[in-house]
Parts: C-alpha cells; sequence; structure tokens
C-alpha cells in the first residue's frame, strides 16, 4: 500500500487530540496511538469499511484476527458471547493491564474483525487515553500494533511514522511506551486455557486462578 496522505502527529495532552480522533474514527479512518504496551494502530469496529482500510493499512493477512481494546471489564459483554465466570474473574485481577483475553464473539461483531473465526480478543489497557477514547467512540477499538505485518513492534511515535507515515490521517504521540511488550493472550476458550502469546502478564502470575497450558 503506498502512502497516499499526510499523516498529522499531535501529542495526546493536546487539547485537539481526542476530538480529533474521535472524528476520523466515525467517519471510518484508521489512527495510531499509545497504549501501555506498545503502539496501537485502530478502527471502529462496527463499520466494516473501516476495519478492512486497518488490514490495507497494516498490510495484514485477512484470516488473522483483530484484538478489540475495551473502556473497561464491562464493555465485553457489547462484544463477547458465552463469557465464563473465569473471565470476569481474570479482568478483575489483571485489567487495566496487559493481558488479552480470546472469547467467543458476539454475534453481531462483524466478522471481519475477527477474520472470519469465532472468536475474539479483548483486554482493558492501563492508559487512559485509550479508554477515554473508547468511551467517546462509544464502541470498543479494533486495534493492533501500529507497524506492517511482520515489522518489529513500535514503541515511539517516530517508530510508529516510519512504519506508517503517509498511510495514515494521524498519530497521537504519548512519547515512549512504559510497558515496550506486546500483551500475554490467553484463550478461555479451551480447557484448560491456553497462553497463544507470551507477555507481560506470565504463567505463574495466571497459576492461582486457572491451570494454563502453554
Amino acid at each position: 500500500m503506498p502512502a497516499t496522505m499526510p499523516t498529522v502527529r499531535l501529542s495526546i495532552h493536546s487539547a485537539e487530540a481526542l476530538p480529533q480522533a474521535v472524528e476520523l474514527l466515525r467517519r471510518g479512518q484508521v489512527i495510531a496511538f499509545p497504549t501501555d504496551t506498545v503502539y496501537g494502530v485502530g478502527a471502529h469496529p462496527f463499520l466494516p469499511g473501516a476495519v478492512a482500510c486497518l488490514y490495507r493499512v497494516k498490510e495484514r493477512p485477512a484470516h488473522l484476527a483483530i484484538p478489540l481494546l475495551l473502556p473497561d471489564a464491562g464493555a465485553m459483554e457489547r462484544v463477547c458471547a458465552d463469557i465464563p465466570a473465569l473471565a470476569w474473574r481474570l479482568a478483575e485481577r489483571f485489567w487495566p493491564g496487559g493481558l488479552s483475553l480470546v472469547l467467543r464473539r458476539a454475534p453481531d461483531l462483524p466478522a471481519e474483525v475477527c477474520g472470519g473465526g469465532p472468536t475474539v480478543a479483548v483486554r482493558v489497557p492501563d492508559h487512559d487515553l485509550v479508554r477515554d477514547l473508547c468511551r467517546r467512540l462509544g464502541v470498543p477499538l479494533a486495534a493492533t500494533s501500529a507497524n506492517r505485518h511482520g515489522h518489529p513492534d513500535p514503541v515511539t511515535a517516530d517508530q510508529v511514522e516510519a512504519e506508517l507515515g503517509g498511510r495514515i490521517p494521524l498519530l497521537l504521540d504519548g512519547g515512549p511506551c512504559p510497558g515496550g511488550m506486546a500483551s500475554t493472550v490467553l484463550d478461555l476458550t479451551v480447557w484448560p486455557p491456553a497462553i497463544l502469546r507470551p507477555g507481560p502478564v506470565t504463567a505463574g502470575q495466571l497459576a492461582d486462578l486457572v491451570p494454563v497450558r502453554l
């Protein structure tokens, strides 16, 4: 995908940052922003055209699902189905934070977000900006790391600009991400639950709540 547009870079502390971000997301655009782990690039999950644009920006294969960032644990009920009690216990312990939970997707969540599959990964990030963005938008964010597919996860705005400059209209600059590591992904649709991607929340930290399969 060639660069086709100027990318505006705004500090997250700018008064214009959140209003511009929400307006662009509502129009089906894709934007980049810092999280507690790495920089993310996101879109409105209920606008199929926006999700398709996110895949193009990322050069991401269409069969790979896009995770969702939530404003709070209660938002799981908007995008997930058959939520087990274990998910709520894990959310209480580890959210906001670097643990993504794989759950059954809600029937009205567009299949495009989930790569056509039956599940979706969700988490509440430990970053005020992202949670505020979700609240103002009124829905979770379909979001993944702000790099082209297969490239290293970016932890600074400069790295995002090098990867996606000219591909997105807005980059929110929050300085270096404090986590620097993508979230742990735990699949709760199998038993015992399986760690699909190691990350900041370790198997040892999870062990007192659930037996995990590595």
